[in-house]
């Protein structure tokens, strides 16, 4: 009997994400939408063929599916930044480990897109948070989950077995959904990654001036190559330690169309960091910037968002002497365009965005900028605005019905679409509860592990 239940729980979850499904005209009313941008009260929401069809009050269309969110909230799916979710199974074991690249060879061209897992086990506790979306940033050699705050002892051992120090680049970014099925990849190659202050000093010979050097002086090199690639002289590209793949992966960076997420923590390295993108004419964005609110004033004149997590409150080292929690609520206050990320690399607690969201409530952030620091913020940030991570016609239907307010801990998600597909709320963790608490047998079908 457990077996059978099983199996047609199987069936259910491949029903819930079949292609029909996503098609049928569904309306989620009577609920407080959240929309990212707005509050509605007794919202209805439609959606149809994987996009929101309309956001606003009314009876469900007739023909309609309609889903009864009395007494509940209705959100964005949730959008995870500077993650690992698909690119890392287990930090500490090589072969599940796809977020980062060692090879001096490979750097700027390593394109994390294409070591994504689809059946990770990560996806679905993630799913179960509310995130619907992530941007997967690739780390660099020498880090620890996902741009966590390092410092230079970790590249202490790089070179050690007479190889060379990896590149100033970890590699290429992208997006992905967390839909059931066999392809989460949204968009490849969405930003480049580096690594700056002692991080990034720590690949440069050990100074921060140093890593400014070496990092014009490649700027200059790629645009070189970009002006003449046949007349090319191959000498000065090993003298630079840069492939013709790292080569071509960093022209749409040093003629600032494709951004780059640096990650950077003191407020004396976020001042540098915003001088050398107005002198080479470069996208950035900013990635924990711990300090940021002292230099508030100078990011939002520059036009640079920051991408942040808001429980930093613990100086580690002389990098974050003056981190605190109102972070995030002073650099919104400034005007500066904010995303907030979950915990160790937003990965296996990506789940926790929403809390570190409420944690920053609690310490000043207006919530409607809360909800949009997690939802339409990084939609725009990452070029992809009205695409999804809001309630708006013509967006992704990544919609979620929430028992309460998402930003209280003891919510819970209680359904969740992505792309108009329904979700099976579920995870492999809640699984092996369920089989071993009952005493049940047998495997769990693949179709529902995911």
């Amino acid at each position: 009997m457990r077996l059978r239940n099983l199996i047609l729980g199987a069936v259910c979850a491949a029903t819930l994400t079949s292609p029909a499904f996503a098609q049928s005209l569904t309306a989620i009313t009577g609920g407080r939408v959240l929309t990212g941008t707005s509050v509605i009260e007794n919202g209805t929401v439609v959606i149809q063929n994987g996009r929101v069809v309309s956001v606003g009050t009314g009876a469900a269309p007739s023909g309609a599916r309609v889903i009864d969110a009395r007494g509940k909230v209705v959100a964005p799916g949730f959008v995870a930044v500077d993650s690992g979710l698909g690119a890392s199974e287990i930090s500490s074991v090589g072969g599940s480990d796809d977020q980062s690249n060692g090879a001096n060879s490979i750097s700027a061209s390593f394109d994390v897109s294409y070591g994504l897992d689809p059946w990770s086990f990560t996806l679905p506790v993630a799913r179960l948070g509310g995130i619907t979306r992530a941007i997967v940033v690739p780390s660099h050699p020498g880090s620890s989950g996902g741009h966590q705050h390092q410092d230079d002892s970790d590249f202490a051992g790089v070179g050690s077995a007479g190889l060379q120090s990896p590149g100033l680049f970890a590699g290429q970014a992208a997006i992905i959904h967390l839909a059931q099925g066999t392809d989460i990849l949204v968009k490849p190659r969405v930003a480049m990654v580096a690594p700056f202050g002692e991080a990034g000093a720590g690949v440069s010979g050990g100074a921060r001036g140093a890593e400014f050097t070496q990092f014009k002086e490649t700027l200059a090199e790629v645009r070189l190559y970009a002006r003449n690639k046949a007349a090319y002289d191959r000498a000065g590209l090993r003298d630079l330690s840069l492939s013709r793949a790292d080569l071509e992966a960093l022209i749409p960076v040093a003629n600032g169309t494709l951004p780059l997420i640096v990650t950077v923590h003191r407020a004396a390295d976020v001042q540098q960091v915003l001088r050398l993108a107005r002198e080479e004419g470069l996208q950035i964005i900013l990635d924990g910037a711990e300090e940021g609110w002292l230099v508030a004033d100078q990011i939002v004149a520059a036009g640079v968002p920051v991408l942040l997590n808001p429980i930093s409150n613990l100086p580690g080292d002389l990098e974050t002497r003056a981190v605190r929690m109102e972070n995030a609520a002073a650099l919104d206050a400034a005007g500066v365009v904010i995303a907030i990320k979950g915990n160790e690399g937003s990965i296996h607690r990506a789940r926790e965005t929403r809390y570190n969201a409420g944690n920053a409530v609690s310490h000043g952030l207006p919530y409607d900028a809360a909800i949009e620091a997690i939802t339409v913020n990084p939609a725009k940030i990452f070029g992809m605005a009205g695409q999804f991570g809001e309630l708006r016609a013509g967006a992704a239907a990544d919609v979620v019905v929430w028992s309460g307010d998402p930003l209280e801990p003891l919510s819970i998600a209680e359904t969740i679409f992505i792309g108009g597909a329904e979700q099976a709320p579920t995870s492999r963790q809640f699984l092996l509860r369920d089989r071993y608490r009952t005493g049940g047998e047998g495997a769990m079908p693949p179709a529902y592990t995911r």
